[in-house]
């Protein structure tokens, strides 16, 4: 009879979520919707590079009671901890009531987004310019990149090992950067050409100065500009040898429609579901079984390198919960693995109504209809996806209708128009049970891409849920 009786309330659920959306919710509901959505736009606008975000969520972890898992020698059920792996991805946990070995609960998303890197040797002088060469990071549309107000955002570590933080291009004060592009009536050539070869990737070059240096007998615009690093940040040109310095959209997340209904902004593929995750765990209010939150690195490139998720340094957090925990076994990481349940929380494409030609619309995901799960990703024939088992959709569904959270199911357009993949596949290779779940957005890889309140409110919800679940 309680079986029955819970069966009958997960369907009821169900029937409710078919109606979900802006036209079903309270104003009380609307207005904890644009309030997490204002939260979230503040993040955005703090958070444009993987060091930032990094250095953002471990402040909001430490003011709500999180540890550096360093400085504690004994967990207990309840400690809050986070690790951070070279200041460019950050695992953050709270110890559950059930043992380690029995699993964990993960979200998991990352925080990189496509953008412009300056090149090792990048500043130079041509016919009374001094510009900045770029290597395009991530899948972009270089033409997107063209005339629009870039910001520098980075480090710069000197010869004696200090790091310098640049930040150029965000304060209204400040002097922003911007790519070129042809003017219309010289463009024939250019615009005959294929859309992915209009600006090739050398020419996305960063306009950086035009004033020459007194006295000086050559590349004078050039060491104008030199002088002006070495006065601000100590720089020498050589230091760019071990930079990381980022070309961002200069522009502040901003509410878009005039209904306010949705964010526009850069880097929300993908902390559109980054900020969601943090937020769950970090609210949290109880947690049977372990949780935890991943925010990762280098997915725009593949997850690689050792802040991407394909690095060990994951598991040997892993490793320092358990030994923290009492446990030692040397199957203790493996078992812990392979009984964990995760969400990879990556954003997914938003059905457009301008572009419908891309999409199967039974299977598109739509703004305002709440988070996506997409059961596989890849390309063509599933190549490189992790496809979940139907038992775990199940699972992952249940929480949701049982917790009232708006979802629904999708695929990444029509089969054979192209594809991409998430963190899924890594976490399943290490024996877990994963589904990407995530926010869909339009203009993804974009300088400037949308997405609904509505479905970033419903993204935190699904996770809390998740986290919170045994």
């Amino acid at each position: 009879m309680a079986e029955d009786a819970e069966n009958k309330e997960i369907k009821e659920a169900a029937d409710r979520l078919k109606n979900y959306g802006w036209k079903n919710i309270t104003d009380s509901d609307r207005k904890t919707i644009m309030e997490y959505a204002e939260e979230y736009m503040e993040f955005l606008d703090m958070a444009k590079t993987e060091r930032e975000a990094v250095e953002v969520a471990r402040d909001l972890a430490v003011s709500c009671g999180f540890r550096d898992i360093d400085t504690v020698e004994r967990l207990q059920p309840g400690d809050k901890v986070f690790g951070i792996n070279r200041e460019k991805s950050v695992y953050l946990a709270v110890i559950g009531r059930e043992p380690l070995t029995e699993g964990f609960q993960a979200v998991g998303a990352h925080i990189d987004a496509p953008r412009l890197d300056l090149k090792q040797n990048p500043l130079y002088e041509d016919s009374g310019l001094a510009l900045l060469k770029t290597h395009y990071y991530g899948g972009i549309k270089k033409y997107q990149w063209t005339t629009i107000p870039l910001a520098l955002h980075g480090v710069v570590v000197l010869t004696d090992g200090t790091t310098v933080r640049v930040n150029i291009g965000e304060d209204p004060e400040d002097p922003v950067f911007l790519v070129t592009d042809l003017l219309p009536h010289l463009s024939a050539k250019q615009n005959v050409r294929k859309v992915a070869d209009g600006v090739p990737a050398e020419k996305l070059n960063l306009m950086a100065g035009s004033i020459p240096l007194a006295d000086a007998d050559s590349e004078n615009v050039k060491k104008n500009i030199l002088a002006i690093l070495k006065e601000k940040y100590g720089m020498e040109e050589e230091d760019f040898r071990s930079a990381e310095i980022e070309a961002v959209p200069a522009m502040k997340a901003r509410s878009l429609g005039l209904d306010s209904s949705m964010v526009a902004a850069y880097g929300q593929d993908d902390r559109v579901c980054a900020f969601p995750a943090l937020t769950a765990l970090l609210r949290l209010e109880d947690a049977p079984r372990t949780s935890l939150c991943i925010l990762t690195d280098k997915e725009e490139i593949g997850s690689v390198g050792n802040t991407g998720m394909e690095s060990r340094n994951f598991e040997l957090f892993l490793i320092k919960l358990l030994e923290k925990s009492g446990i030692t076994s040397p199957y203790a990481l493996q078992k812990m693995l392979s009984a964990s349940r995760a969400l990879s929380a990556d954003v997914t494409a938003a059905y457009d109504p301008t572009y419908p030609e891309v999409m199967e619309k039974n299977n598109a995901a739509y703004m305002g209809k709440g988070i996506s799960i997409k059961k596989y990703t890849g390309a063509r024939g599933k190549s490189g996806a992790s496809d979940a088992n139907a038992e775990y959709v199940a699972y992952v569904r249940g929480i949701f209708e049982k917790e009232g959270v708006a979802y629904q199911s999708s695929e990444l357009g029509k089969v054979d128009e192209g594809g991409g993949g998430t963190i899924a596949y890594i976490l399943a290779n290490r024996g877990m049970d994963v589904v990407d779940c995530g926010v869909p957005v339009h203009s993804m890889h974009s300088p400037y891409e949308s997405a609904s309140k509505y479905d970033i409110y419903a993204a935190f919800r699904a996770y809390k849920a998740f986290l919170g679940s045994m």
